[in-house]
């Protein structure tokens, strides 16, 4: 079946929809981005990824082109026109298409491009994954320093996700100056005793809206969380390690850079922290 799209204010035929050769964000890189979740034909988390867009926008210097209820509207939109009831809903906004290819910013009232589409992913909540773990590799964290913005600027963590394939492992976390960053597309989690261990949030890694909400699910849990960063070294000898992100929620990490973690298994901390995301991420569902 050929999806409907959102493209500047139409649906269309993903056959049909176009976007200028001269648009910044096709030339430059110059948009962001973000990526809601769909379970039960409702979105997850829809008002921390509104938040974050026009958070991103503002630090490119672009506005958002649309209010919280007009993209609501347009994502409910989608859902409904392709019958989606379990994937993702991906927009992109970009500064728009100047005419021609320039360093300098366009005028302030060119129009922004808006691109939204959907991706079914039958089986999201229930990635076989999820029970077996998956392996990462560690690479250095070549990526420019604003990485708390969502741009659409993604080469090097696709070249790093192809880096973990080629070495036979399923994702790749970045380092810096001894330190974990975050992983290719996730946040990066460690278990120690108990205590959930993650780095803190500054421009160094993005402002994980799934990150927000089950720190703050496992807070109301009770259960103890500490804001740092954390090594490779620490990581191989922690109880458990995990990710989260939008698309994947919570998925378990039983080996990094060949050592195994514990028993090779996913571990108890990791397994409750997805059931209690599935479970309050899907009461608040919109």
């Amino acid at each position: 079946m050929t999806r409907t799209v959102y493209l500047n204010g139409d649906y269309l035929p993903e056959t049909e929809a176009k976007v200028s050769i001269f648009d910044r964000g096709f030339v430059m890189g110059d948009g962001v981005y973000e990526v809601t979740s769909v379970l039960d034909g409702k979105l997850l988390d829809f008002a921390g990824h509104m938040k974050r867009l026009t958070r991103s926008l503002a630090e490119l210097g672009m506005g958002n082109p649309l209010g919280d209820d007009e993209w609501l509207l347009a994502h409910r939109k989608l859902l409904e026109l392709n019958a989606l009831t379990e994937g993702m809903v991906y927009l992109q906004v970009t500064r728009g298409n100047p005419g021609d290819r320039d360093f300098i910013y366009p005028p302030e009232d060119t129009p922004q491009t808006v691109v939204m589409f959907t991706q079914s992913k039958p089986g999201l909540a229930d990635n076989p994954q999820a029970k077996t773990g998956i392996r990462v590799i560690s690479i250095p964290d070549m990526r420019w320093h604003r990485r708390d913005i969502k741009t659409v600027q993604l080469l090097y963590p696709s070249m790093a996700k192809m880096e973990a394939k080629h070495r036979g492992a399923d994702d790749a976390w970045f380092t810096e100056d001894g330190f974990v960053t975050e992983g290719t597309s996730n946040n990066t989690y460690i278990v120690k005793d108990g205590k959930i261990v993650t780095r803190q949030l500054s421009n160094d890694i993005l402002h994980g809206i799934t990150r927000a909400s089950l720190l703050r699910y496992a807070a109301e849990a009770q259960m103890q969380i500490e804001e740092r960063p954390f090594t490779i070294e620490e990581a191989q000898a922690a109880d458990e390690a995990f990710f989260t992100s939008a698309s994947a929620f919570v998925l378990p990490v039983v080996e990094i850079d060949g050592v195994q973690l514990g028993d090779g298994k996913p571990g108890p901390v990791a397994a409750r922290l997805r059931e209690l995301y599935l479970e309050e991420s899907r009461k608040s569902a919109i």
